[in-house]
């Protein structure tokens, strides 16, 4: 029997029996990305006629469209780094954030603890902005559901609605905090229950049981199906990608609230640092991990379960441009050492890397530089290191001849998982290397930083700062971090490794800086010209810094490619001091 029979009395009806209660989660509920639903699998979900045959599936329509903290429909919505949505007013109290040197930006120096159970992890103010996409969308719900209140269905359609305890819900009847409430809502079921959570009075993890008044059952069915038809209509129009105009496949929303495809940001990433729409430079690594980077589940679960027959279509549509890149889809230059960012300058002159380099310009013109090496048991007999960099053809000569001068440009690291000859150069399947987000960047910061003056466990309560107040301009006091005294005013000769891992990310990065300058004040001016005239300046950034003191600092490449394999900023500048402290040592 249906959760959701209707009946003609206008009484109250009694608590219904756990056998009689719709479930605490549907499928709706528990929807995964798309692109990760294997071919063929069934979705409950994609008939309307099915999504509204029990009052499960009315309740987590509406569920969608609640806040997970206050209950009620969410206002002003803000996705959070791990990818659950609140209202902005439920962000909870935030905190100075103590001990961290980078990015250290406004919006980064104060934070707050997740207020979700399965999260609890700490989140900057900076990365949570107003979701855009979810906040046009339910202004259209909200719309329709008004006119919907006023127009459908005529006057002589109401719904009892009982809301349940938890408990009940559970089977455990005596566990009741209070009897179940029920009140009389004019309209059918999808239109009663978004009024109910709007003014409060369902808890997001509450279920319901519906008694209809007027018309018959078929009838308010009908009218459901209708409403939630309009909601579906008025909500698509905001579900597109703004990069590729279909709807969203795989939802990623940014620190500046707007949503894009997974893999079409990855695709803006290569190109540009910024954001597409509002061009507000983005901290999101061009690898997006979803790991690091988790989808909005909020807008995953609603065009899942909304639109599930254009999902599948464009999951299958993207399965197979992925199989149509074939097996082996980048072609491997055996070279030289490479570094995200830099650039690096190609001599082409061998006939199978001339085929390589046309072949790669009447495509996307990239390829993947490794590092030669000799065979060995453990490479699998390979020629070459296994991490390497994308590189991006800037600017390419020909000679008469057919040699080929190249400017290329790095774009990011891969690892090389499998590879194989083809015309006479090596080509291979690469997975990209992730860097760490900058949450586990300032993570790590705090724990060594504090690991190295003993501290184990430390307050973030802004009363035990001096000179913090909430009620400072845009909320933030800037905190000093505090460091060994060894690096207080560091001596490359007098600094051990112990002490490279407690200073902060800002002091490695000075301290690396003022060693370029020293050095730069030695050298001869011809061979400073040339390398700011190939490199560029010394860069102030410590996620460059360690890609342009690699490509200038004369050790050896096997040093260097330890570089590609370290995800974090701060471990590749720990690597880049110890040389620094390795060769001041040497030299004296």
């Amino acid at each position: 029997m249906s959760s959701i029979e209707a009946t003609s009395s206008s009484t109250i009806p009694p608590p219904p029996s756990s056998s009689g209660s719709s479930t605490s989660r549907s499928s709706l509920e528990k929807s995964e990305p798309p692109i990760s639903n294997p071919a063929g699998t069934e979705n409950p979900l994609t008939a309307v006629g099915a999504l509204l045959n029990a009052s499960k599936d009315v309740r987590q329509i509406i569920r969608l469209l609640q806040c997970g903290v206050c209950s009620r429909i969410l206002q002003e919505p803000a996705t959070l780094p791990c990818g659950r949505s609140l209202c902005k007013h439920c962000i909870p109290t935030t905190h100075i954030r103590t001990n961290i040197s980078w990015p250290a930006t406004t919006g980064r120096l104060r934070g707050f603890t997740c207020p979700f159970e399965d999260c609890k992890k700490e989140h900057a103010l900076g990365d949570c902005s107003v979701d855009v996409t979810l906040n046009k969308a339910l202004t259209l719900i909200r719309t329709t559901i008004e006119q919907d209140r006023d127009t459908t269905g005529g006057p002589d359609v109401s719904t009892y609605i009982a809301v349940q305890d938890p408990w009940e819900v559970a089977g455990l009847s005596s566990l009741k905090e209070k009897e179940d409430e029920a009140c009389l809502l004019k309209g059918g079921r999808v239109v009663s229950t978004y009024t109910l959570a709007e003014t409060g009075k369902l808890g997001y993890d509450c279920e319901v049981s519906y008694t209809t008044c007027g018309d018959g059952e078929e009838e308010v069915s009908q009218l459901d199906m209708t409403i939630f038809g309009r909601l579906k209509e008025s909500a698509r129009t905001e579900m597109d990608c703004q990069v590729c105009y279909a709807l969203y496949l795989d939802p990623l929303t940014t620190a500046c609230g707007h949503t894009f495809c997974r893999a079409c940001l990855h695709r803006v990433l290569d190109h540009s640092e910024h954001c597409p729409i509002c061009r507000r430079e983005l901290s999101i690594q061009p690898q997006l991990s979803p790991n690091a980077f988790p989808s909005n589940q909020l807008l995953t679960r609603m065009i899942n379960g909304f639109w599930a027959d254009t999902v599948a279509i464009r999951s299958q549509a993207a399965r197979l441009e992925q199989q149509a890149q074939g097996e082996y889809d980048v072609p491997l230059f055996v070279c030289t050492m490479s570094f995200p960012t830099m650039p690096t300058f190609l001599h082409v002159f061998e006939p199978r890397y001339r085929l390589m380099i046309r072949r790669a310009m009447d495509g996307n013109r990239t390829f993947g530089m490794v590092l030669y090496s000799q065979p060995t048991e453990a490479n699998g007999h390979a020629t070459f290191l296994p991490i390497g960099t994308l590189l991006r053809i800037v600017n390419i000569e020909f000679f008469p001849d057919g040699r080929s001068l190249l400017e290329t440009v790095g774009v990011s690291r891969f690892k090389v998982l499998k590879h194989a000859m083809l015309d006479g150069y090596m080509v291979g399947n690469i997975e990209k290397l992730d860097d760490v987000s900058l949450a586990e960047e300032e993570a790590s910061e705090v724990s060594e930083t504090m690991r190295s003056r003993g501290i184990q466990n430390f307050a973030r309560a802004v009363d035990n700062v001096e000179g913090v107040s909430p009620d400072t301009p845009n909320g933030i006091t800037p905190i000093p971090v505090r460091t060994p005294r060894s690096a207080t005013h560091p001596s490359p000769a007098s600094l051990t490794m112990e002490d490279l891992d407690g200073m902060a990310t800002r002091e490695l990065l000075d301290f690396g800086v003022e060693f370029v300058r020293r050095m730069r004040s030695q050298s001869v001016a011809w061979l400073t010209t040339r390398v700011l005239a190939i490199y560029g300046d010394c860069p102030n950034d410590p996620a460059r810094f360690p890609w342009w003191f690699a490509s200038i600092l004369p050790v050896s490449d096997e040093e260097k490619y330890r570089l590609l394999g370290k995800s974090s900023v701060r471990q590749r500048l720990k690597i880049c001091c110890r040389w620094i402290v390795e060769w001041e040592s040497s030299r004296w």
